[in-house]
């Protein structure tokens, strides 16, 4: 099988490619290498990749030759959307619907979606739930999503706040930085410490990607969560998890926080297929804790 992973070069789509080239896929890398090469430097000796330097907006040659497509490039998170207003409708929505309109209707379309669009309901959400996004990431990941689904050959992944080391490692994410900060800071500041959200480890979505493609002809034309009700968490639990392994002080801010999510997430849909999570928080905070004891981030770029 022909795969192609947008957005390859990025925190989930590095771990993807291995994962799909340990898999025996014969695997192209779409990415415009913005934030560099380093990240997947270590899979170019393998002969089944292909890389391709391309922006998503601009068209994609031979996008016909690909059995599946996975669909994960895109400017990701609150600030970075937030920071890049224009960008973010021309990459997250309008590249989406030229991609989703480019492929036949047999070719198959897993997409990158997100959990961040039922906004701060309270409840707990499952497929069905209004959704009710409060940031300009949620409203544009949401009609990217509205995009794929108008096909039938497609699925989307509404993923958990995603952790866990990466060869690109993005800081932006709540364990991973909380983590970095009461190691390198000592402390850590709560906006809304009581809000609740949902994780997943960055390996255990490279999986949920992988379960998709195999289980297709069961999934395709829905959306799932994707995820384990046992990784729902406030940001207070976050960083006491943190607080087990690192001595630091968690400071409990009055100041609202701009991107509220809180809600329980129900991820009956797809575990009920049977795909689980292997990683809990603790483990991948523990993970990030060797790490980070000895790694400095840095970067001339914005996260975007």
């Amino acid at each position: 099988m022909k795969v192609l992973v947008t957005g390859g070069a990025g925190y989930k789509g590095v771990k993807l490619v291995k994962r799909l080239l340990e898999e025996s896929y014969d695997v192209t890398l779409l990415d415009n290498f913005m934030y560099g090469y380093e990240p997947v430097m270590h899979l170019l000796e393998n002969k089944n990749l292909n890389v391709i330097k391309a922006d998503i907006r601009n068209k994609i040659d031979d996008i016909h030759a690909y059995d599946a497509v996975f669909h994960l490039a895109g400017i990701s998170g609150f600030p970075a959307c937030d920071a890049n207003p224009h960008s973010a409708q021309l990459i997250n929505v309008d590249a989406t619907r030229q991609l989703s309109e480019s492929l036949s209707k047999n070719q198959i379309l897993i997409n990158a979606s997100t959990t961040s669009f039922y906004g701060k309901s309270g409840g707990k959400c499952d497929e069905n739930t209004a959704v009710n996004p409060v940031s300009l990431y949620g409203i544009t990941k949401y009609k990217a999503e509205q995009i794929v689904q108008e096909r039938e050959n497609s699925v989307s992944l509404r993923f958990a706040t995603v952790f866990g080391f990466s060869p690109k490692l993005r800081m932006d994410l709540m364990v991973n930085d909380f983590t970095y900060k009461a190691l390198k800071e000592r402390v850590v500041v709560l906006f809304d410490s009581y809000a609740i959200r949902t994780f997943i480890h960055v390996d255990d979505a490279v999986e949920a990607y992988l379960f998709t493609l195999k289980n297709f002809d069961k999934m395709k034309g829905n959306v799932y969560n994707a995820g384990n009700e046992k990784l729902n968490h406030s940001k207070l639990d976050i960083a006491n998890i943190v607080k087990k392994y690192v001595d630091f002080t968690i400071v409990d801010s009055d100041i609202k926080d701009k991107d509220v999510r809180h809600f329980i997430i129900s991820f009956d849909k797809i575990n009920e297929l049977g795909f689980d999570t292997r990683i809990g928080v603790e483990d991948g905070v523990k993970e990030l804790v060797r790490i980070f004891n000895f790694y400095n981030y840095y970067s001339f770029y914005k996260t975007i």
